[in-house]
């Protein structure tokens, strides 16, 4: 799907490597990873070897523990993770989603989580619903989700998040807010896996800009 959405903005796909394959950019100016969390790291450095940029989309390790001489890592906030050369060359930009709605509603939750300082009698909780093929548990998503709730809310130590695996869900993640005298909800329910690809193609393309 990455590769549909960057033929379709014009741009040309220098390589293609799945597992098993020699690990050769070809020249190419930017690598998009989208692999696990065993493997992102290594192939984030392999690509930086051969001196190509990465934009990862990986989730379920640590980035942030990214130590390489000559790197400046940027943690932008809990979602986001630049890497920059001393020249300020962008390396790497990390993501734990790319989706420009997920974006916004990662905003959403924060301001309402922000409303709820002042309101103790809410429980909040995160509810996130993905694929049978996803390997990571909790996603990303909810954990960003979780780490803003607790940013804006000094008694809340850790949200509690609810992970379910089933059947071909691109992604869901909805967060709860409830009192004994009601419950708010916010949901983002992705319809397919296509907004991630694009993210992901916007964020090479300002990348090289």
């Amino acid at each position: 799907m990455i590769e549909q959405i960057a033929l379709e903005r014009g741009h040309e796909i220098a390589a293609r490597i799945d597992i098993g394959d020699t690990f050769d950019l070809k020249g190419a100016d930017v690598a998009i990873e989208f692999t696990t969390p065993a493997t992102a790291e290594e192939n984030i450095r392999k690509a930086w070897a051969q001196g190509v940029p990465v934009v990862c989309g990986s989730t379920g390790w640590k980035p942030e523990e990214l130590r390489v001489e000559g790197l400046e890592l940027r943690e932008v906030d809990s979602k986001k993770l630049i890497v920059e050369s001393k020249t300020g060359k962008t390396m790497l930009i990390w993501s734990s989603n790319y989706s420009v709605g997920v974006n916004i509603f990662f905003e959403l939750n924060k301001a309402l989580a922000a409303a709820m300082a002042a309101q103790p009698q809410y429980t909040p909780s995160i509810k996130e619903i993905h694929h049978i093929h996803k390997l990571d548990k909790p996603s990303g998503t909810a954990k960003t989700l979780s780490e803003a709730i607790s940013h804006q809310l000094s008694a809340i130590s850790q949200v509690s998040i609810e992970s379910i695996r089933e059947g071909e869900v691109p992604g869901t993640h909805e967060v709860t807010w409830d009192s004994e005298e009601d419950t708010i909800v916010i949901t983002h329910i992705a319809k397919g896996r296509r907004g991630f690809a694009l993210g992901a193609v916007l964020a090479a393309e300002q990348m090289l800009k």
